[in-house]
């Protein structure tokens, strides 16, 4: 995989308590993991040496360097975060719960397998009333459920005026829902029930369950809601089980792209064009980076150099430069998807407006070698193996990123060493019909034009009840999250008018 930070990478380390970082594409492969650069925290790299007596990171970049580099390869959350996100969570009045009751079932769609599992899930029904109430039911993604709920406020703003219960579903084999407990990622016996479909019928058993166990539960529509990957499964269960829910938000979901129908190129150039934005100089700069770094780590004492400056655990060699390539690629991808003009602790800390504190450094096209690779340092897979495959390219014309072809073949020949399966590229398209849905109805996609995902969304209404919302200015799903003074117009417009459809949605619900 080259883009460490894909739709199934982004959320998916810290997530898995328990498990071995090493039997899931969920977490770096093995001999990713004994490769991967890692970046000092210890201050064991943090003094100038007489071999390089240059200035290292400051505070601001180290931050960014340890948020990213914390992303990609940590295996849980640490302490802080966890009682940071656990205390955000008992002020929002979530109560943590599990269906048991025989449901759901690891096999949804077979009748040998009666194996079930503890579905987890959070909810908060302060503002639900029995007589005229709704259910906002947020579809999980590839993570601990806690995080999108705390990064999800919109859903918390509005409820009161909805009635609604605030329900949010952990997806299958994340988080504590792991289907067979450690053996979950043992081998294809056990992971190879995780699907989109599986996790959609899980989630549709919920709501039917909901409906039958809340007081007026019956007569209350559901609006199911989700970001990225969890904004493909809000759309796409609105499109199967339209019967259980009346309408979907689906906020930056790259259906697009999965399905086959959308350029492989269009992620590396807008993560460049977000680059660009702060400034040309700073997009060029890491465009020269990756022959400067690769030329400097063809020797060992060269290797030596990108080993301070970059304050890796492991030292990096002749052999292994790729993997600081690829971790400096997933550096600016993971920026231009949470480019928020407000600080966040979405996944870790970051600064407001984190490219644009990037790129301060980058604005000298006239720095020596070593120079630009000290300031490039300041700055800086099973579902994806079946049916979620993600076309990975670039120009390196287009963008700042190394010319990288798409080959299909070599990826499932990849996927076969790794898992022992081999991905069909267009089963979502035949599963879930890409944009060609117009027998559906009740579903709202955004997009913001600075989230790298944008170029795999759905950027035009596909009919009267499928609308399109391009948010100029927004990163990834920065519609979800809560008001804060810094959200762009374009933002506090798109919400405004989420707010009507939903409105429209109950009423014609209740009309009927």
């Amino acid at each position: 995989m080259r883009w460490k930070v894909s739709r199934f990478t982004l959320y998916r380390t810290k997530l898995q308590p328990g498990l071995d970082p090493l039997i899931s594409n969920y977490r770096l492969h093995k001999d990713d993991r004994n490769n991967f650069p890692r970046t000092r925290t210890d201050g064991a790299y943090a003094r100038n040496t007489p071999e390089n007596n240059r200035k290292f990171p400051d505070k601001d970049f180290l931050k960014i360097l340890n948020s990213v580099q914390n992303i990609i390869i940590a295996g849980n959350l640490n302490a802080a975060h966890r009682a940071w996100s656990n205390a955000r969570l008992n002020a929002f009045g979530y109560a943590f719960r599990e269906i048991v009751n025989n449901k759901p079932n690891v096999d949804h769609f077979g009748y040998s397998n009666q194996d079930v599992f503890k579905q987890r899930y959070l909810s908060n029904l302060k503002f639900y009333n029995e007589k005229n109430g709704t259910i906002f039911f947020y579809t999980g993604n590839e993570g601990a459920i806690e995080m999108f709920a705390n990064n999800t406020g919109f859903m918390w703003e509005i409820a009161a005026e909805f009635n609604a219960a605030l329900i949010f579903a952990e997806h299958r084999y994340y988080g504590k829902s792991l289907p067979y407990g450690e053996l979950s990622f043992e081998n294809n016996t056990y992971r190879g029930y995780l699907t989109t479909e599986q996790a959609l019928a899980d989630f549709a058993s919920l709501i039917y369950h909901l409906k039958n166990e809340l007081p007026g539960g019956q007569k209350a529509p559901v609006i199911a809601f989700g970001g990225s990957y969890g904004g493909m499964l809000s759309a796409w269960i609105r499109i199967k089980y339209p019967h259980l829910v009346n309408g979907a938000l689906s906020s930056s979901a790259p259906i697009l792209l999965f399905s086959n129908a959308a350029s492989c190129k269009n992620f590396p150039a807008i993560i460049t064009d977000d680059f660009k934005n702060a400034g040309i100089s700073c997009a060029n700069n890491i465009r020269k980076s990756w022959s400067i770094i690769r030329k400097i780590g063809k020797s060992e004492n060269g290797s030596m150099f990108l080993t301070k400056t970059f304050k890796t655990c492991q030292s990096i060699h002749p052999v292994n430069v790729s993997s600081l390539i690829g971790w400096l690629e997933s550096t600016w991808a993971y920026l231009a998807m949470t480019d928020y003009p407000y600080p966040t602790n979405f996944l870790n800390p970051l600064p407001a407006n984190p490219i644009d504190v990037t790129c301060k450094f980058l604005i000298d096209e006239s720095v020596d070698d070593e120079t630009l690779v000290i300031n490039i340092a300041k700055a800086a897979n099973y579902q994806e193996c079946t049916e979620m495959v993600s076309p990975e390219c670039s120009t390196g014309t287009t963008d700042m990123f190394e010319p990288k072809s798409w080959d299909f073949n070599e990826f499932s020949l990849e996927c076969w060493k790794k898992f022992n399966v081999k991905p069909n590229e267009n089963v979502s398209y035949i599963m879930y019909g890409g944009k060609d849905i117009t027998a559906s109805s009740n579903i709202i996609f955004t997009n913001g034009r600075l989230d790298p995902w944008y170029g795999g969304g759905i950027l035009q209404s596909l009919s009267d009840t499928l609308i399109a919302i391009v948010i100029e200015d927004a990163a990834h799903h920065l519609d979800l999250r809560s008001s804060n003074a810094a959200d762009p117009d374009s933002v506090k417009n798109a919400r405004y008018t989420i707010k009507k459809w939903i409105y429209k949605w109950i009423s014609e619900y209740k009309i009927h």
